[in-house]
């Protein structure tokens, strides 16, 4: 097939080509939902995030806190946050990106000081002991406040007769008061300080304790030890909380081998079942 140019000139003519079909892609690349979280956000929240998330956030907050800037504290959670985007999907992400999270800061000269004697807890008898003292007089602390603060004058307790009044085992009469608790104690048993405190006496009891020991733990509390068969501590002396003070034994106005103890506040005795 040829065609006429406007200069008489034949040409060619080439063969009608078939229209292109231009494949339209409707379909978008799959992108990460949290792209655009993740620019808005600076590198330093980045940083702060990721150590949050590997563990090492308690470091970099003692790093951070010794060049003096401010400290953000990260509560690490138990399980991780879901978040919920307009998609419907849900996604784990930082918990410091959910909940703001506090600011401590603190003066480039500022100290902490740590008191040991303020701390109190169930292994810390004698701390229990001077501080429910030192806050009032021995007479002042109620039965509820008392217990457990003095350890046990023997190693096992097994009371043979209690405080208060009872039938006397030497004259066997009735309305006999008895001053303190009888524990069951073979002869030679060790007797042991109920707490810490200063030996005030050890000696012959005349009105029938036999051989005594009395410490004094301050602000009007005394324990006393009777009917010793020989003593382990000198006036003056300066014992702990389970130091052996005597041995246990018959002496003065007793039937047999035990010990007796009492608790004294203020002078008066008191039942000692309410400081033990």
């Amino acid at each position: 097939m040829s065609m006429q140019t406007p200069k008489g000139r034949r040409r060619a003519a080439a063969p009608v080509s078939t229209p292109r079909v231009v494949e339209v892609i409707t379909t978008e690349r799959p992108r990460d939902p949290h792209r655009d979280a993740r620019r808005r956000r600076g590198p330093f929240r980045q940083i702060t995030e990721f150590a949050s998330a590997s563990g090492i956030g308690q470091k970099a907050g003692i790093a951070l806190a010794a060049t003096g800037l401010v400290l953000t504290v990260t509560v690490p959670a138990t399980s991780p946050v879901m978040a919920t985007d307009n998609a419907g999907s849900v996604t784990p992400v930082a918990a410091s990106a959910v909940t703001p999270q506090p600011q401590v800061s603190a003066e480039a000269g500022a100290q902490i000081d740590f008191s040991r004697s303020a701390v109190v807890t169930q292994a810390d008898p004698d701390g229990k002991l001077k501080q429910l003292l030192s806050a009032q007089s021995a007479g002042s602390v109620s039965r509820a406040a008392s217990a457990g603060s003095l350890g046990a004058p023997l190693a096992a307790l097994s009371t043979a007769s209690p405080f208060g009044y009872r039938v006397s085992p030497i004259t066997g009469g009735s309305g006999d008061f008895h001053r303190g608790q009888d524990y069951v104690a073979q002869c030679g048993t060790s007797v042991l300080a109920a707490a810490t405190g200063t030996v005030t006496f050890v000696g012959w009891h005349q009105y029938g304790g036999g051989n005594r020991v009395v410490v004094d733990h301050g602000n009007g509390l005394e324990t006393t030890y009777n009917h010793l068969s020989s003593f382990s501590v000198a006036e003056g002396q300066t014992v702990s909380r389970g130091d052996v003070l005597a041995l246990s034994g018959t002496t003065g106005a007793s039937t047999g081998c035990h010990l007796h103890f009492e608790v004294q506040v203020n002078g008066e005795v008191v039942d000692p079942t309410g400081w033990l």
